[in-house]
């Protein structure tokens, strides 16, 4: 059976967004740094302190580790999510949006039925929420 998880390269910051991300989001998380590898036939020479993996397994499925230096905010995609009720969407954005995040699109009926709306979170992921009424 296929399993799907998005992986993001963070700049150096990956512990700390996997560890807000699950107290977001819940789930099992678990990281390794490249301290804790061999790395000396890598193409680079890591920070040993930085996320060689992470991974978060819950209802939202998340990996990634350090070594980009590029910003990971792009206009080209988001995350979309599907909240089961309004109120829980509105909360969701609304976390999301906390300690340096930026609502982008308030969380409103949308012209097509549902609930929707959009949150850059202070990673710089955009994340998008929807729910049927």
């Amino acid at each position: 059976m296929i399993r799907h998880s998005i992986y993001l390269t963070f700049p150096g910051n990956a512990a700390q967004a996997f560890t807000y991300y699950q107290s977001v989001f819940g789930g099992e998380l678990t990281m390794q740094t490249y301290g804790e590898l061999d790395t000396s036939d890598f193409p680079f020479d890591p920070d040993p302190s930085w996320i060689a993996h992470g991974e978060l397994r819950g209802p939202v499925s998340l990996s990634g580790g350090d070594g980009g230096d590029q910003p990971l905010g792009s206009p080209v995609y988001s995350m979309l999510l599907y909240g089961t009720d309004v109120e829980e969407g509105r909360a969701l954005l609304a976390r999301l949006a906390e300690d340096g995040g930026e609502s982008i699109m308030p969380f409103e009926q949308a012209p097509w039925g549902d609930f929707y709306g959009q949150t850059r979170d202070r990673f710089g992921i955009t994340w998008a929420v929807a729910t049927r009424d």
